[in-house]
């Protein structure tokens, strides 16, 4: 089964004792964007606590709450308390390194692309 890192994490955390590898020489590093929407914060006249809320997330002491459940912080100073709880990965690359999505959904995901003929060959099995 391939699955995020912090999922793992949070099932061993759990009690799951499932063997499990992280690719250390390459691996691709999964964004969490958030963002405030301008039409919710406008209509409910929360604009200035959820942007506060947005800088707060990538503070150290909300940092240290993310890796306490298996999410690897961005934040440096925290990166480097909790370097020890993660397999260092040598090469790390983000969706931008492969193009983008869109890139990424036209080559892997539309209609036809190689996730339909992966899917096509094991069927074929």
């Amino acid at each position: 089964m391939i699955n995020y890192e912090n999922e793992v994490l949070l099932a061993k955390q759990e009690g799951d004792n499932t063997p499990y590898t992280v690719p250390t020489d390459v691996n691709i590093s999964i964004d969490n964007p958030v963002a405030v929407v301008d039409a919710n914060v406008d209509q409910h006249g929360t604009r200035k606590v959820a942007e506060a809320f947005v800088q707060f997330l990538y503070t150290p002491d909300a940092q240290r709450e993310f890796a306490q459940v298996g999410f690897r912080p961005v934040e440096p100073t925290v990166a480097k308390e909790v370097e020890t709880q993660f397999p260092k990965v040598k090469k790390l690359f983000t969706v931008q390194d492969l193009g983008g999505w869109d890139k990424i959904q036209a080559e892997f995901f539309e209609d036809g692309a190689l996730f339909d003929q992966i899917q096509a060959k094991v069927a074929k099995r």
